[in-house]
């Protein structure tokens, strides 16, 4: 009698990653999306959306020189804001 099939095993020796493992590596080292979406009528470009993602932790992106949300004024309180523009 044999007993139900198993799964392959992984290549290359490594244990299947869960969904934690993939997270922690994503914030670590980043992860970017890029894609154009245009709509085009008769060869008239009617619309163009250009998307940009990038996910990954604060301190990846402050590594990458993105800190944008550090000067954003809806994001950041009205005193930290006015003492910017001194």
């Amino acid at each position: 009698m044999t007993g139900p099939a198993r799964p392959p095993a992984p290549v290359g020796g490594q244990q299947p990653a869960n969904l934690g493992d993939i997270l922690e590596r994503v914030l670590d080292r980043g992860l970017v999306v890029v894609g154009d979406i245009r709509i085009n009528l008769l060869d008239i470009e009617l619309l163009t959306i250009k998307l940009r993602l990038l996910v990954a932790s604060v301190d990846t992106a402050r590594e990458l020189g993105i800190d944008w949300w550090e000067h954003d004024r809806w994001l950041t309180s009205g005193q930290a804001t006015e003492r910017d523009d001194d």
